[in-house]
């Protein structure tokens, strides 16, 4: 069954471009290491919730959006080997030297697929 990384980040506004230059770099390292597909999704629908939501709970700030992705594993010990991989990957030192967003208010987590439905 595969397995998934998930991540919302805060982005300001006028770093878009970075960030998805940023995303297209290195996607295909991902892909390289055994992810079968990496997605990154800008805010487009994003609305306050009564107690939270994608904006309060990266702590956005009113000049950011927030961007909700994901990456796609077969399994979770393809992703352990293949984020191990990742991380040591000397291509990813070739990135930028200032990350586009908060590192420190991204949440990110990994899941197992509970139910996987395509029409």
């Amino acid at each position: 069954m595969a397995y998934m990384d998930g991540f919302v980040i805060p982005v300001p506004k006028g770093n878009k471009e970075r960030y998805r230059e940023l995303a297209a770099f290195a996607a295909p390292i991902f892909i390289e290491h055994g992810a079968t597909r990496v997605v990154e999704c800008w805010q487009d629908d994003v609305k306050p919730g009564k107690v939270n939501d994608f904006r309060t709970a990266v702590l956005a700030e009113e000049e950011e959006e927030v961007v909700f992705s994901w990456i796609e594993w077969p399994d979770k010990e393809t992703r352990d080997a293949g984020s191990a991989k990742v991380m040591a990957d000397p291509r990813m030192d070739q990135g930028p030297d200032e990350m586009p967003f908060s590192g420190a208010r991204l949440i990110y987590g990994g899941f197992a697929v509970l139910v996987d439905h395509k029409g």
